[in-house]
């Protein structure tokens, strides 16, 4: 059994986390999670899409059904995870992006997670974690730290680290540059930033970007971590949120097909595609200086309609026009298994790769 201060902290039987994924609310991949015995995260990125009908419905049935706003969306996806894990008692969480383009809407979605634990205690006891990513958590230690949820924030430096213990967070998911979704221009990848953010600070810490397996959740702990996010593994699995357009994309991918481009919130890591190497293209174009790590203020008006263009083919069958998130580890992923088997494999691998050790290596 691998056990760690991760399974600890938030009672979880392996210490691995399905990051929080847009465009969809991933209510059925968290729910599979939970069950099958490690941290299942509610996303929160593409509520405000799928209210407006941005992106077209995924794989699972969260339609929302009577919930008009963010607020009741994300409070639905609430009861129905806490329903469907009741028996299993799982574990699971809420992911919020809380960069600049999105504050509002981050108060709100915040705010209607930690209503839905003061009004049901199974929910409480069962909702134990709120992820912020993508923006500074400072502000957030007011709202979130009194109410007793576990906090983790996401990070790509150890500057950003390091404001995160100051800011009183639990957990920090130190994210390399080879993440899909998400990422910082910076490209500082998992093998260095980890161990730098393990050392940097005093707060357990969790791997991000690149990781698939048992071999990879070794190295993490081999690092320092107390355990691994895994985003674009998941998509790849039966239960996933995602249209299997995306998931067949992710089998058909090489490690060197992913590619950067400016997103609605900042940088994103996409599959590459006719559509992404166009966003790409554009962004190089129209804003080169991100490229050499300088931020910009505003999303151009041409990059935020290829990125809804991209998003709204998700609903037909040509994956050359659609924009998915991906990650490097796409070229490492090769079935679409469920999730209680991936994660059996995964630590099954684990275990025997640990065992293994003492003869591949003479420490005399």
């Amino acid at each position: 059994m691998i056990r760690t201060r991760l399974c600890d902290l938030v009672g979880i039987r392996f210490p691995i986390v399905q990051a929080g994924m847009g465009p969809w609310k991933t209510e059925n991949l968290a729910i599979a999670a939970a069950n099958a015995g490690i941290l299942g995260i509610i996303s929160t990125a593409g509520i405000h899409a799928q209210a407006m009908g941005v992106v077209p419905l995924g794989e699972s049935t969260n339609r929302g059904e009577g919930a008009r706003t963010p607020h009741e969306m994300i409070k639905q996806a609430i009861r129905r995870v806490t329903e469907a894990t009741h028996e299993a008692k799982g574990v699971f969480g809420v992911n919020c992006i809380v960069s600049s383009e999105v504050l509002q809407e981050a108060k709100c979605i915040i705010g209607a997670t930690l209503e839905a634990r003061q009004e049901e205690r199974e929910v409480k006891e069962r909702l134990r974690v709120i992820i912020t990513s993508a923006g500074d958590p400072m502000p957030w230690a007011e709202i979130i730290k009194p109410s007793g949820v576990k906090w983790f924030h996401v990070v790509p430096s150890v500057r950003h680290a390091r404001r995160c213990e100051k800011a009183g967070v639990d957990v920090v998911i130190a994210s390399g540059h080879e993440g899909g979704g998400h990422i910082s221009w910076e490209p500082v990848h998992s093998m260095v930033l980890l161990p730098a953010v393990v050392r940097a600070v005093s707060i357990p810490v969790i791997g991000a970007g690149g990781f698939c397996d048992g071999a990879t959740l070794v190295a993490a702990l081999a690092l320092g971590a107390c355990g691994i996010q895994m985003g674009t593994r998941f998509i790849a699995t039966k239960e996933s949120d995602f249209v299997q357009l995306w998931k067949n994309r992710i089998l058909r991918s090489s490690e060197r097909d992913t590619i950067a481009a400016r997103g609605f919130v900042g940088p994103l890591r996409y599959l590459k595609n006719k559509a992404s190497v166009e966003l790409a293209e554009v962004t190089l174009k129209k804003l080169p200086r991100l490229y050499l790590g300088e931020p910009d203020v505003t999303l151009d008006a041409d990059i935020a309609n290829l990125e809804l263009q991209g998003l709204a083919h998700l609903g037909g069958d040509d994956d050359e026009k659609a924009l998915f998130y991906g990650g490097e580890v796409a070229g490492r992923i090769e079935d679409i298994p469920t999730v209680q088997e991936l994660i059996t494999r995964i630590v099954k691998e684990a275990e025997e790769i640990i065992s293994s050790l003492p003869r591949l290596v003479d420490s005399g």
